[in-house]
């Protein structure tokens, strides 16, 4: 990669996605603004955590109530329950690991693995080998958030690919790792924080590098992302939130388009996950003006 050079440049221009980062700026900038989050940001920063991760938890098949993941202190109980629990803990050290990030992303993936399943798993912390497969994407499908406006989908999902082998997935996350520390050493920089993201969430979900739990981590590694790139650096716009209100039938469809690496999919992926983010926002929009009240 020569220096200034950024193959995720061209992605920017494709169809849509200019209309789709300059949404997503103005609704960023217009929540950073809030009266509250002058003196409140860390509470909004600590709420955004949580709700982002019971939606990414939900969108993996664990679809607790809020008020639950806020009460809970045992998160072993069953499948679901370490479901929700390794979200919450990836989540609450996204931020933290963003000096990492900058120069040895795969060592974060690595750390957001160990987070999610314990130290006990004997996988924990590794990409999977030769021979060993990986878990589901959407073992549960999620009916759209009522107040939420989404096209109606017809016909039969797709079907995603199986997950690419050893070999083919630590070349591909050797190249992203490599892609992500230029752009961190100013190679790139003008690509849209919101193009960044969408990439590096739709490749952790198709190469689903770990043996579980790549759908959290995949949605993790976009909120460091956004921080990293400065579009949110203090996390308070939970993407996770708005994935699940769309729905995870149109999370696949949008992963498909990814998927076939075509200039439409690759325009589609990147404007779902613009919109996911809008409604992110929008989510901590109601926590600052609930805040702003009093109610919370």
């Amino acid at each position: 990669m020569s220096t200034g050079t950024d193959p995720l440049a061209p992605l920017a221009q494709l169809p849509g996605v200019p209309d789709a980062v300059a949404e997503v700026r103005k609704a960023v900038d217009r929540l950073y603004g809030h009266r509250v989050m002058r003196r409140r940001a860390a509470e909004v920063t600590s709420e955004s955590a949580l709700r982002g991760a019971r939606a990414s938890a939900a969108l993996a098949g664990a679809d607790w109530p809020l008020e639950e993941v806020r009460r809970r202190t045992d998160f072993s109980a069953d499948a679901e329950a370490r479901t929700v629990g390794a979200a919450l803990r990836t989540a609450a050290e996204a931020g933290q690991l963003l000096s990492i990030w900058r120069h040895s992303p795969l060592q974060v993936l690595a750390r957001l693995h160990l987070l999610a399943v314990g130290d006990d798993e004997p996988a924990a912390g590794r990409p999977r080998r030769a021979g060993e497969g990986a878990e589901e994407l959407f073992p549960l499908e999620l009916k759209p958030v009522e107040s939420v406006e989404v096209e109606a989908v017809d016909g039969p999902l797709p079907a995603l690919p199986p997950a690419p082998g050893a070999e083919e997935v630590a070349a591909r996350l050797d190249q992203l790792s490599r892609l992500l520390v230029a752009r961190a050493e100013g190679q790139g920089v003008g690509t849209p924080a919101l193009v960044v993201a969408s990439v590096v969430h739709g490749e952790l979900l198709a190469l689903r590098p770990f043996g579980t739990h790549n759908g959290v981590i995949a949605r993790a590694a976009q909120r460091i992302v956004l921080i990293a790139e400065g579009l949110d650096p203090k996390a308070i716009c939970p993407a996770e939130v708005g994935l699940a209100e769309l729905g995870t039938a149109a999370y696949r469809r949008a992963l498909a388009g990814y998927l076939a690496g075509t200039a439409e999919g690759m325009a589609a992926w990147i404007a779902h996950c613009g919109r996911a983010l809008r409604l992110g926002v929008r989510e901590s929009t109601a926590v600052c003006e609930a805040m702003q009240r009093g109610m919370v």
